[in-house]
């Protein structure tokens, strides 16, 4: 299964640290934004599959900030999390569509029950995506594109596009050159580990494109490819 992003809005530095490195652990990909500024840049450049978000921010309020969000993408996740147990506010949020609503303090093992809870109601649709984002880097798998960091869209071809979502899959695994071929191809067809490798170079130059090094294509001598996805 691919790990799902999350955007992590909170305010307080210690506080939003330690979800962090928590949820991280638990192999999801997290960002921190500490603003309403910071959070909607983030929003935009990752477009993150969950957006946990602190109601009370330093230049303007979390309730204000996810409607913004949520007329932007219908599909974002919504939590809440704030220290204001106030009724009104709790309804308002739900309102907006948000699937969850967590009051300060609580226990780290609540989180990740109701973000589960969360991930189990909606599964499908989280699991597989329209579009996987990575730093500066998107994929399309039902469109058969990609678009790298400078911002340039590329097509990509059956096989590609499948090996791709294969390493997604098995992210931070080193996958056999003979498995992708018996998992793509079928076990009656018989390309070489050298076309596997060619396909590679396409999508490790589309990985390179991003300084930031979000993916990696790391090859396994003699084996195959592990895909290794930055804050996995």
């Amino acid at each position: 299964m691919f790990n799902l992003s999350i955007l992590l809005i909170e305010d307080e530095e210690n506080l939003g640290e330690t979800l962090r490195d928590y949820l991280r652990a638990k192999k999801f990909l997290v960002e921190l934004a500490t603003t309403c500024k910071e959070a909607r840049v983030k929003f935009s450049e990752y477009k993150p599959a969950i957006v946990i978000v602190d109601i009370g921010l330093p230049d303007g309020d979390g309730i204000s900030l996810a409607r913004e969000f949520r007329s932007l993408r219908k599909d974002c996740v919504l939590l809440f999390c704030t220290a204001l147990n106030d009724p009104a506010l709790r309804v308002e949020g739900l309102e907006l569509g948000a699937e969850d609503y967590i009051t300060k303090p609580f226990e780290l093992k609540e989180l990740t029950l109701r973000l589960d809870r969360i991930l189990k109601s909606r599964q499908h649709s989280l699991q597989n995506p329209d579009e996987y984002c990575f730093g500066k880097l998107t994929f399309w798998p039902k469109r058969f594109e990609i678009k790298d960091a400078n911002g340039v869209v590329s097509p990509l071809g059956q096989k590609e596009c499948a090996i791709l979502e294969l390493l997604l899959e098995k992210k931070n695994e080193v996958v056999a050159r003979d498995f992708m071929i018996e998992s793509i191809w079928g076990e009656n067809s018989f390309p070489t580990n050298r076309t596997i490798d060619n396909y590679i170079v396409k999508l490790r130059k589309w990985a390179d494109s991003d300084k930031d090094r979000w993916l990696q294509f790391i090859s396994v001598r003699g084996i195959g490819y592990k895909l290794e996805i930055k804050g996995s």
